[in-house]
């Protein structure tokens, strides 16, 4: 699925300016208010974001794996917190419904998160299951009447206090990933509650906490598919796309910490002279931008890889491979810019003022989430043995 080429090239220049315009001026209102203003949210439904990359006939936009990565990379260049807003709609919140849903669940709840009426969150993280995401404790059991009653929580939900309902994963028979099961639950379901909103050491306006489950029951139907057992496996699909997404977006964020760092050598002085004159302020630009390049390349590789497999729901262990590269290589590298960065604007990086400020407390997470590096590590390491063995 992609939009025609000129179609997009029109979405991808309303978006720069939209994040240059009216994204970038409010980076500090985000920040002091920890939270996204309402008009910007609603701007931002208008522009289709929230269906970016559900299919027209859903009423989304249908853009391609490399025309995501491209958008990514556009709002990398502002405050994470926009991109939050609608980022689990795009990626790990929808995506399970769109790759293995039924026709009818899609049809009943993908129109409602393509228009942002319906705003999506992902629900995999526990407190003793974070890497490990096959030994979630979180029960889904099976009851009369073809229902399924959940208890368990889940940890660091990223949009859970917007969220109207949650792709969230539990445990439906007996150990390992073939006893997880992948449910959409309404946000608003009885039984449902959330914790206090997390303090995060960066990200300022976008939203975490943790889901608890007491009790809360979904009809079967709700499985994602129809059937159980199958949870684990959609959530991996999920997870490769959402790691090229925050590649793509730490590419992003990385292009912006240079423009910054470039412009603020341009004006400071020292020794009579801008400090851009410095060859040694040079190098730190210098690498910055080659590994900028190196990840943006990969970036773009994979994601066309990503489109050239029969269809999104079709794993390729290869690609996943590779995504799991770029995931690692470009999360590692927009912390090395950020550090720069800030090494750039010396005692001034340090002090809020600046965006670098801001931009190396917000990259930290990137190591984390969708997989920490050292999840990517192992991936990558047992792709290549099993590749090697073939």
């Amino acid at each position: 699925m992609a939009i025609d080429g000129e179609s997009f090239d029109l979405l991808l220049d309303t978006v720069r300016r939209f994040v240059r315009e009216r994204l970038v001026p409010a980076e500090d209102l985000v920040e002091d208010q920890d939270d996204v203003p309402a008009d910007i949210v609603a701007e931002m439904m208008e522009m289709g974001l929230f269906g970016l990359t559900i299919p027209e006939n859903y009423g989304g936009i249908g853009l391609s794996m490399s025309q995501e990565c491209r958008v990514a990379y556009e709002m990398g260049q502002t405050a994470l917190a926009f991109r939050s807003v609608f980022g689990t709609n795009v990626g790990i919140g929808s995506q399970g419904i769109l790759m293995d849903g039924t026709e009818a669940q899609k049809r009943h709840w993908l129109p409602r998160v393509a228009s942002g009426e319906l705003i999506m969150s992902f629900a995999l993280t526990e407190p003793d299951a974070g890497s490990d995401s096959a030994a979630i404790k979180t029960r889904g059991d099976r009851v009369a009447g073809d229902r399924y009653v959940l208890n368990g929580s889940k940890r660091f939900i990223t949009n859970a206090p917007r969220a109207g309902a949650f792709t969230l994963m539990a445990r439906t028979d007996g150990p390992g990933a073939d006893g997880i099961s992948a449910f959409i639950v309404p946000a608003d379901a009885p039984g449902l509650s959330l914790g206090k909103p997390d303090r995060k050491m960066g990200q300022r306006g976008t939203k975490t906490c943790d889901v608890i489950l007491d009790n809360v029951e979904v009809p079967a139907d709700n499985i994602i598919g129809g059937e159980p057992g199958r949870g684990f496996r959609t959530a991996m699909k999920v997870l490769d796309r959402g790691r090229l997404h925050i590649a793509a977006v730490a590419c992003g964020m990385a292009q912006r910490i240079l423009n910054e760092a470039l412009a603020y050598a341009r004006e400071r002085k020292q020794f009579g002279k801008r400090i851009g004159d410095f060859q040694l302020v040079q190098a730190m630009l210098a690498d910055s931008q080659a590994e900028l390049y190196a990840g943006w390349s990969m970036v773009q590789d994979c994601a066309q890889r990503y489109d050239a497999k029969p269809s999104p729901a079709t794993s390729d262990p290869d690609v996943s491979m590779r995504a799991s590269c770029c995931k690692l290589f470009c999360t590692e590298m927009v912390g090395r810019v950020a550090d720069r960065g800030v090494q750039v604007h010396g005692g001034s990086g340090y002090i809020n003022d600046y965006p670098v400020e801001r931009f190396y407390r917000d990259v930290r997470l990137l190591r984390l989430y969708e997989g920490t590096s050292q999840i990517q590590q192992l991936i990558i390491g047992r792709e290549l043995m099993r590749q090697h063995q073939a």
